[in-house]
């Protein structure tokens, strides 16, 4: 299930200004976003800014005259998928939990037919006081889903648990909540990035992968309910937040913690692009520059996704074929050359640090083409055909 409608509710608090860059993401990743504030959230950002992230007029007033039955708190919530209240001020969580509808957007909340969700954002000791923990626990025990508070340092210099969840995580906790659950009770190991091959102490050979497939991957397995590993070489990208991610330089360190991890999974998904090389007289110094020749010695990398598939009971092992030319056909023979149930080939020059791209899943049926789309949303793919092959096998 995609979602198409959300209702951005907004509080009053610093972390205000934080779902403005929530709205942006959540219409970039395709929803159709309703923002509502309370009349404190318009002091710390202002409703021009939503309207022009969302391409939607900011509702704040329950006797706004822009509906035409005068019933706001009820038509702006029919047909939405969720509401996310993000950030939720202790106060609001206060007036949320005893039932009352003194606003717009306490009201809607209350008359809704669609899951609530709620971010808190608040001083430590606002979260800690014995107030608004129960308050808390009544509407976690109305059906109510609490996305966070975070540990963190927070606007008035204390450090501790309070602050909101960044928007990113909260767009990933969102999607999770409506994606179907394909993989629950599995666990799925993935690998991401770069791999980076020292020559000295400052000098390296890598290649240009993003990780953005990889991280991705790692995201929509999440979202499907799995146990997420990743293990990810060098990358500008912050991880899923509920994957145990394990972080390596050089193939050989990616081998070793794969190595470790592979049994303990069901399903392997080698997404990273592990450089083939590395430098057999390497310098733990600088190389000083000279007028002469560098020579380099290069030796063969593992093959990672080779060693994990060759065992005895390999888990469910998913490999990429990222080729420049005669893509499927390379594809297809990596693939048999590896015993692998499915390869997922695509076309370097085009993918490599792109946000969208188009893939080709190869797998014992034959072929099946993704037609180009953004990361997140083949991976979503993916993951998808990943279950349906691995429910066939093993189940």
């Amino acid at each position: 299930m995609e979602l198409k409608r959300i209702v951005l509710g907004v509080t009053g608090g610093v972390a205000a200004y934080k779902a403005a860059e929530l709205a942006r993401l959540m219409v970039k990743d395709g929803l159709d976003v309703q923002v509502v504030m309370t009349e404190a959230a318009r002091h710390f950002v202002g409703a021009a800014t939503f309207q022009a992230i969302t391409g939607h007029p900011v509702f704040t007033d329950l006797w706004d005259e822009r509906v035409d039955n005068g019933m706001a708190h009820i038509d702006l919530t029919r047909g939405a998928d969720a509401i996310l209240v993000a950030p939720a001020s202790a106060d609001f969580l206060a007036r949320l939990a005893q039932g009352s509808a003194s606003d717009l957007l306490s009201t809607l909340c209350l008359a809704r037919d669609c899951p609530l969700l709620l971010a808190p954002a608040m001083n430590r000791q606002m979260w800690e006081a014995p107030a608004t923990r129960r308050n808390a626990a009544q509407l976690e025990a109305d059906g109510v889903t609490l996305l966070g508070p975070d540990c963190g340092e927070q606007a008035c210099g204390e450090v501790g648990f309070g602050r909101m969840l960044e928007p990113d995580d909260l767009l990933d906790s969102l999607a999770a909540r409506f994606q179907p659950k394909r993989l629950t009770g599995l666990k799925v190991l993935v690998t991401a990035g770069p791999t980076f091959e020292p020559i000295d102490a400052v000098r390296g050979i890598s290649n240009t992968s993003s990780g953005k497939m990889g991280y991705a991957v790692a995201r929509a397995a999440l979202e499907a309910g799995a146990e997420v590993t990743l293990v990810t070489g060098p990358t500008c990208l912050t991880p899923p937040r509920d994957a145990r991610t394990l972080r390596v330089t050089s193939a050989q360190d990616m081998l070793s913690k794969v190595e470790e991890a592979a049994d303990h999974h069901d399903i392997f998904i080698s997404v990273a692009a592990v450089a083939d090389y590395y430098v057999l007289n390497r310098s733990e110094q600088k190389i000083k520059k000279d007028a002469h020749i560098l020579t380099l010695e290069l030796a063969p990398n593992p093959d990672i996704l080779a060693n994990i598939s060759s065992r005895p009971k390999p888990p469910f092992c998913v490999g990429f074929a990222a080729e420049s030319e005669n893509v499927e056909e390379y594809a297809e023979l990596k693939r048999r050359r590896k015993h692998l149930p499915l390869i997922v080939a695509n076309d370097v020059t085009e993918a490599v640090g792109a946000d969208e791209v188009q893939l080709v899943l190869l797998d014992e049926a034959g072929k099946h083409v993704l037609e180009k789309a953004d990361k997140h949303i083949q991976a979503r793919r993916l993951i998808a055909h990943i279950a349906q092959l691995y429910n066939t096998r093993y189940q």
